[in-house]
């Protein structure tokens, strides 16, 4: 007998609900010192284990790709000129990156890479990648911690919502997974330096930061590990990062550092502060970030990473050839597997622009630009209107991406602790691994669990954090 898919859930049950996303830190910081839990979907995404497995399959192949393109400073150079002559920020990533590699002798940090791959189901052509993260790269206590809340609502109210009960959920790991990961690069530094003292991870954070709980869920599970944990502004450490023996990494008061952990840093802002009169805007902090790689410490995010996982990196490799990819150590079949999850980018040029306007659905396209952070794209009639304004000299900055077409589903969600009936809701699927030093850094390759956010299907922006998305898991199709 065919089970109704309810319209709300009784006030007791989202009472519980949400009280029990905040008591397992996921949650929001509200600006009175409070909280308010993070929305949630109590629909999980249904995927195959063919298509589950292709996933998992690829992020190593594409860890490995970002890392070695991250450490490679000509070919980025090379490649992300034009990008950085038309986006001022990108332009500084570059320049640093660059001020950094003058002279090789001193770039002494450890590439630690966490990236998170994020796809979207394309009803046609299958999972296609939407972006590379590759600098606070969050929420993967998020993605474990709703896996966790989803199995609760199975044990708990079994009946409450049918979606939950029709297939088995799949297992996230992702908190421990990447603190796991962490934790032990931590260590491995400090065992380099002789082993005094306790491993230490620095956490670098936006001041007034309202995404505390995932953080302090990544923290929590690194100080499981014996490693002491530290958070920080860039505007704090201008003024207490110095060297020690060894070229160590020291924070005053608090010794020597052994991982640095980008969760700032991705957009202009993080480098601004009122305090400095800086002659050139953001120069004190910017150089605060460059000291760092300097220093016999491992990081995430480098300049060379936050480069490598950009739009215009994405764009390039994406139209590269597989026979290309042999430069970064890939087979021809290696690369070919990557390449059948990239969808289709195209450079925004006068031509393009011409040809796009003349022969193109627009509705089957996105605009994109360098910026970070959810909020950079533009979809439909918009395109137009923007192309037609976009001065030449940005051109570089801009580029047009296949629109893809994932199923919907109706779905429960929880949002501001009440309970709303989506007719169609379309989900994200976003993988984390971790590299260290070159080498997948988790006993599964490098992968490191996933984050699932789901949005309605009309909603341009779909972030948890920012826009109209929740969290979600993922459910294997029989």
């Amino acid at each position: 007998m065919h089970t109704p898919f309810p319209s709300s859930l009784d006030t007791d049950a989202v009472q519980q609900l949400t009280e029990w996303a905040i008591m397992h830190g996921q949650a929001f910081r509200k600006s009175d010192g409070t909280a308010r839990h993070a929305p949630f979907s109590l629909s999980p995404l249904p995927i195959s284990q063919e298509e589950l497995e292709r996933l998992t399959r690829v992020i190593p192949l594409i860890s490995r790709v970002i890392d070695r393109v991250s450490e490679n400073h000509h070919f980025l150079q090379h490649s992300l000129g034009p990008a950085a002559s038309a986006d001022p920020f990108f332009g500084r990533l570059l320049e640093m990156h660059q001020q950094l590699h003058a002279n090789p002798g001193e770039v002494r940090r450890i590439p630690l890479l966490v990236m998170r791959t994020d796809f979207m189901q394309d009803q046609v052509f299958g999972p296609k990648v939407i972006e590379f993260n590759g600098i606070a790269a969050g929420m993967a206590p998020f993605g474990q911690r709703v896996a966790e809340l989803h199995r609760f609502v199975q044990q708990q109210w079994p009946g409450l919502v049918p979606d939950l009960n029709k297939h088995q959920l799949v297992e996230n790991r992702g908190m421990h997974l990447l603190a796991r990961a962490m934790a032990n690069a931590a260590i491995e530094v400090n065992r380099i330096h002789g082993g005094e003292g306790k491993p230490t991870f620095l956490m670098v954070v936006q001041d007034n930061e309202d995404n505390v709980y995932d953080q302090h869920l990544l923290a929590q599970e690194i100080q499981s590990a014996g490693v002491r944990t530290i958070r920080r502004t860039f505007d704090q450490l201008a003024d207490q990062l110095y060297t020690g023996d060894n070229h160590r990494l020291m924070l005053e008061g608090e010794g020597a550092i052994d991982l640095v952990y980008l969760r700032a840093g991705y957009q202009y802002s993080d480098y601004f502060s009122l305090s400095r009169r800086d002659a050139i805007c953001c120069h004190t902090l910017c150089q605060t970030r460059l000291f760092i790689e300097k220093h016999a410490v491992a990081v995430n995010a480098t300049i060379g990473q936050q480069l490598a996982t950009s739009k215009a990196m994405q764009l390039i490799l994406t139209n590269m050839t597989p026979e290309e990819y042999a430069s970064f150590g890939l087979t021809v079949e290696e690369a070919t597997q990557i390449k059948s999850v990239l969808a289709e980018m195209r450079q925004v040029s006068p031509a393009s622009i011409k040809h796009f306007i003349e022969n193109e659905d627009i509705n089957n396209w996105v605009l994109k630009n360098q910026g970070e952070g959810g909020g950079h794209c533009i979809f439909g009639s918009d395109i137009i209107g923007k192309l037609h304004t976009l001065p030449q000299a940005d051109h570089a900055a801009w580029a047009v991406m296949q629109k893809l077409t994932p199923e919907t589903r109706r779905a429960l969600v929880i949002r501001d602790s009440k309970a709303h009936l989506v007719d169609e809701l379309v989900s994200e699927i976003g993988l984390f691994s971790v590299m260290f030093n070159g080498n997948p850094a988790t006993d599964l390759d490098g992968y490191a669990g996933y984050l699932i956010r789901s949005k309605p299907a009309h909603e341009g922006e779909g972030g948890v954090h920012s826009g109209q998305g929740v969290l979600d898991s993922m459910q294997l199709l029989d």
